[in-house]
């Protein structure tokens, strides 16, 4: 009988061994999403059906036995050998894997949206209804905000799955939010902003942000319509109407947000600026230039009148034509 009993527990001390102890290999790398409220046997078995442990009877005895802790919901990576004890330290530990997400200063909410979605952290439409929505956020800087557009900062984040996307564009307020309190923007913020998106989208030459915040200002105090082609594409973009290029029907689209028919600047932004398109709008270059045009090399050449103008646009449109050869 004594045979027996150690018979017995030897072979249960080498199914342990092996259960507990003996590496798991995935023969890929798993994504395993474990969700709130699972029991843990529900953990238990969703691991051992992704291959991460040989038995989910296993983990359950060693965890009531030995570890009687909390295992913690979320999405958990596994790409390496790792035994069952290490497994389930992980889940104490809440080792839960962390989606990077990269948002370029000038990314509007729809850029967002669709770099979420990419993700896999939520839809593009669950991403623009927070968006629209959440204006709450921002009401003590910008009461006008019509959705939080502007105010979404861009920078890499790093985003569970666990997140909503509620939790997601918080984030994002709150970085701005951070950003402006550094740079000091504390009055005017929607003005601020809105001019500081315009220039966002006009130019990414740093040196010339200022001097473009000032072309804009200078044909604001003239009541000079901006026509700005970022405005117009925002506007399309809006009524959904947007094919990735500028139509002559969307210059005359009507719409608050279309700068050639409309003098001033549009109702909210039309982008989320970086910290130099801030500082830009807040600290804008003085000059007497009323128009740029690109020079087609990354850059922008400045005029104070129409005739100036029109020649940058033919030396522009030349450089484009020889590119073009």
């Amino acid at each position: 009988m004594l045979k027996l009993v150690a018979l017995v527990v030897i072979v249960v001390a080498l199914w342990l061994a092996w259960a507990l102890l003996l590496p798991e290999q995935p023969s890929e790398a798993k994504f395993v999403m474990l969700k709130p409220g699972w029991s843990t046997k529900h953990i238990a078995t969703e691991l051992q059906a992704n291959g991460v442990i040989h038995s989910w009877r296993a983990f359950l005895l060693y965890h009531y036995v030995a570890r009687p802790k909390t295992l913690k919901a979320g999405e958990y990576k596994f790409d390496s050998a790792e035994s069952a004890l290490q497994v389930h330290a992980r889940l104490m530990r809440g080792d839960v894997y962390v989606h990077s997400v990269t948002i370029p200063e000038g990314f509007n909410m729809f850029d967002i949206a669709s770099a979420i979605d990419a993700a896999g952290l939520g839809s593009k439409q669950e991403f623009l209804d927070q968006a629209q929505k959440q204006t709450a956020l921002i009401r003590d800087l910008d009461p006008e905000a019509k959705s939080l557009e502007g105010y979404l900062f861009p920078d890499t984040y790093g985003f569970t799955r666990t997140q909503t996307t509620e939790d997601i564009v918080a984030a994002m307020v709150k970085r701005f939010r951070q950003e402006a309190k550094q740079i000091g923007l504390s009055s005017d913020v929607h003005r601020t902003v809105t001019l500081a998106s315009i220039v966002e989208k006009e130019t990414a030459a740093p040196d010339e942000r200022p001097l473009v915040a000032g072309v804009y200002l200078n044909r604001l105090q003239k009541n000079m319509a901006l026509d700005a082609d970022p405005s117009v594409i925002y506007a399309a973009q809006l009524a959904g109407r947007y094919q990735g290029t500028i139509h002559q029907s969307d210059l005359q689209y009507d719409s608050a947000y279309n700068t050639y028919k409309n003098a001033g600047l549009p109702p909210g932004p039309i982008a989320n600026p970086g910290k130099a398109s801030l500082q830009a709008a807040m600290n804008p270059t003085k000059s007497d230039f009323l128009y740029f045009v690109s020079d087609a090399n990354g850059h922008h050449r400045f005029a104070r009148t129409l005739d100036e103008h029109s020649h940058n646009v033919a030396l522009y449109r030349r450089a484009v034509a020889a590119g073009a050869q």
